[in-house]
């Protein structure tokens, strides 16, 4: 990334609660440090962290509307009603689906349930009028929607009539006006007193299924096997790695190592991951895509159809079919990136705008979020995206550290058709007439508010170690601080004057990548790295100059012998 390195220097007092837990409780001084820095000081505390408990999770009857929300479904089950199960067509909104619609159907042997995924392209993010419809032919009476509903007012209100109630189960940011349904499970309500407001959508969905678990006297065990889908969805939505959802994941990563559901144990199969221990980034690079692959590329119902699998030759088939979309997708997203870097080289204007707003009406809109997080990365500004669809243009926005992309938007609201996000990422419906108005608007208020010290990418970093304080004590505490995401990231560690010990050589298919072997004044051990797509700074390395390096320490299994292995963020020569 070659930015700035944003180095966290300890005070005095850091470095004596350092040593009083290291001393304490046995943990490498590194770790203990850590622990200080994310503020996790105190011996209780401490072992919630390294030890997570389902008994930490909070009682669901906290969040507002639940004791409603368990009601209605005992109701609609008790006089076998017809009941949908409604969600987005990404991660979040797939796994939740299949979480609520397996146990309820394992659990309450209902025949009366259904569930439905909206199409991308046909019926757009949200509730939909042609679901409605659907759900009104199909004699449906009670939707239960997931990752989605909070700003369905008028959709709701409509379905209302039609004598269809809903349970809005969401996690989005809610407007002045909430919908009219039984009952609204969503944490950002202006009302609610729950004690933790990030929970993924499907982790919204489960606290449901854990209320109405405990009202109908069914075992947590019954539902606690399914938080791999929780887990999934956390790394998939980037949501905060802290307070429940750091205990679901915790607890659906080893669900997902040692018993995971049919589908998901075929997509771990055909993305070559089998036999591997499964980390949130796996999750991310790998499971996600694959699973969002169907909603981008044809309908997200296939990915619940694959994660509701009962048997590993249907879900084999399924994983196939998406590994698939997943490699069209790669296609379709490589084209349209290169057409988006062309535009914008060709237009100065947009570059030295504060935010890119670019847009082409035949680019495919299930891409266009993936095409904005890269041009995002490339150009470190704000990105959105814009293509055609029905009509109108649909756009979306990723974001850059600390700078709001939602509250942007929000301030053009009386202008677009709709919109909904988080501050790092969006989406937008406007008009093609006002697009350049937004665009102006967008920019100025980009002006007002974002801070010069937004505009620089920077590399945070941790602490500074020496290679003598390398080792596999450190790398074992590390293993502890798992599951890592947003707001517990990995840490990341800087070495300064380290040197080549003379083998460090180019590999990958274009040798684009620097497999490094480095010394440094502490040891003299050879550390182990790689450094991905860094091939520009080989000749300098190899000139045994001192250089410094920022990294992530790293468990390299190969050949049953397992080592300590630095996975290079950056490198800054002299």
């Amino acid at each position: 990334m070659t930015g700035k390195w944003n180095i966290h220097n300890p005070t005095q007092e850091q470095l004596h609660k350092r040593n009083e837990i290291s001393e304490n409780l046995g943990l490498s001084p590194a770790v203990s440090f850590l622990l200080v820095q994310r503020g996790i000081t105190n011996e209780e505390e401490i072992r919630k962290y390294l030890n997570p408990s389902l008994n930490d999770l909070y009682d669901p009857f906290l969040y507002p509307d639940m004791d409603k929300a368990v009601n209605r479904l005992n109701a609609a089950l008790g006089n076998k009603e017809k009941i949908m199960i409604y969600g987005d067509y990404d991660v979040d909104g797939t796994t939740a689906v299949a979480l609520v619609y397996k146990f309820l159907e394992l659990n309450t042997w209902s025949s009366n349930l259904d569930y439905y995924i909206p199409d991308r392209n046909d019926e757009g993010y949200g509730i939909s009028d042609k679901s409605i419809e659907y759900a009104r032919q199909s004699g449906v009476t009670l939707i239960i929607c997931l990752d989605c509903g909070i700003k369905a007012v008028q959709k709701i209100a409509y379905a209302k009539t039609l004598g269809i109630d809903f349970i809005v189960c969401d996690h989005h940011k809610p407007d002045e006006t909430l919908p009219d349904a039984v009952a609204i499970l969503d944490a950002l309500r202006s009302d609610s007193t729950y004690p933790y407001q990030h929970l993924s959508g499907c982790g919204v969905g489960f606290k449901f299924m854990h209320a109405f678990a405990i009202s109908n006297g069914i075992e947590f065990s019954r539902l606690s096997y399914l938080l791999d889908y929780v887990a999934v969805s956390i790394a998939s939505d980037i949501v905060p790695v802290t307070g429940e959802n750091r205990i679901m994941a915790h607890f659906g990563l080893k669900q997902l190592n040692t018993n995971p559901s049919k589908g998901l144990k075929g997509i771990i199969d055909v993305c070559g991951l089998a036999g591997k221990e499964l980390l949130m980034s796996d999750i991310i690079l790998k499971i996600g895509p694959r699973i969002n692959a169907s909603g981008r590329m044809t309908n997200g119902k296939e990915s619940v159809d694959l994660l509701l699998a009962k048997d590993f030759t249907t879900a084999k088939e399924k994983s196939e079919n998406i590994d698939q979309y997943n490699d069209d997708r790669r296609e379709v997203d490589k084209k349209i990136t290169d057409e988006a870097y062309s535009l914008i080289e060709q237009n100065p204007e947009i570059i030295q705008s504060q935010i890119i707003v670019i847009f082409n009406r035949e680019w495919h809109k299930g891409v266009i979020g993936i095409v904005a997080s890269r041009l995002a990365e490339k150009y470190y500004k704000p990105a959105i995206v814009f293509t055609e669809a029905s009509g109108l243009l649909s756009g979306s926005a990723r974001s850059i550290t600390g700078f709001d992309i939602y509250r942007a938007i929000e301030s053009c609201k009386d202008i677009l058709v709709d919109f909904g996000g988080h501050p790092f990422a969006a989406g937008i419906t406007v008009k093609e007439e006002n697009l350049d108005l937004f665009r102006s608007r967008l920019n100025s208020f980009a002006e007002e508010f974002m801070l010069e010290e937004q505009t620089v990418q920077t590399l945070g970093v941790n602490m500074e170690l020496k290679f003598s304080e390398i080792n596999f004590k450190l790398l074992n505490d590390l293993k502890k601080m798992n599951p890592f995401g947003p707001a517990n990231q990995k840490p990341v560690f800087c070495s300064r004057k380290v040197r080549d010990a003379g083998t460090s050589k180019l590999v990958g298919k274009e040798l684009e990548h620097i497999k490094l072997d480095l010394v440094d004044d502490s040891t003299k051990n050879v550390m182990s790295a790689i450094a991905f797509c860094m091939h520009q700074h080989a000749e300098k390395i190899k000139s045994g100059k001192p250089f410094d390096i920022c990294y992530t320490i790293e468990e390299n299994n190969y050949n049953n012998r397992t080592s300590i292995q630095l996975l290079i963020r950056d490198i800054k020569c002299e």
